[in-house]
């Protein structure tokens, strides 16, 4: 489901409006309805306050519900296959993480995506995937990695992600 008909569904089943969601968060109700349309995306501090407002989690709220996948053998799966071309990488993985914004130069990535088992062990490891521009593209990313894993496809090839160059102190785009 895409971040605009999910933030739809949950306005909805909490009995509001488009006004009256838009007056929550110090927008315009048109602002809303581009959210829904999935013609833009509501500013970090935006999203916090809809998760908030909206009782929901940010996961829930950016990748709607997660339901469980079914493996080959009708057991439930909770790991997909990631193809990560520019790092040259392929990895199982049940949870994927975004990093914070990165403050660094111009040519230079902001995002980098990881992936987890999804384990909560001393010896679970997040492995880096893939860099990214903006918050809009890894964003998407996400959600598409949640949307082949709710449709228990095996695997899932990045497309969003940037080329990068890395050298001694720092990460740019190829």
């Amino acid at each position: 489901m895409s971040f605009g008909k999910n933030l739809q569904t949950l306005r909805k089943k909490n009995q509001l409006s488009q006004e009256s969601l838009a007056d929550m968060l110090g927008v315009s109700r048109q602002a809303v309805s581009k959210w829904e349309l999935d013609e833009g995306y509501p500013e970090v501090d935006k999203l916090l306050i809809l998760s908030k407002k909206l009782n929901v989690s940010l996961d829930s709220l950016l990748l709607g519900e997660n339901t469980p996948t079914v493996s080959e053998n009708g057991k439930p799966s909770d790991t997909i296959r990631i193809i990560s071309p520019n790092e040259g990488m392929i990895i199982n993985a049940s949870k994927v993480t975004r990093s914070q914004q990165y403050k660094c130069g111009k040519n230079s990535p902001k995002y980098a995506l990881y992936a987890s088992d999804g384990h909560n062990t001393s010896f679970s490891q997040n492995t880096l995937l893939a860099w990214y521009r903006n918050l809009d593209d890894i964003t998407r990313e996400i959600a598409e990695i949640q949307n082949a894993l709710n449709a228990g496809t095996a695997s899932y090839t990045l497309q969003y992600s940037v080329k990068c160059k890395q050298n001694l102190f720092r990460t740019i785009e190829d």
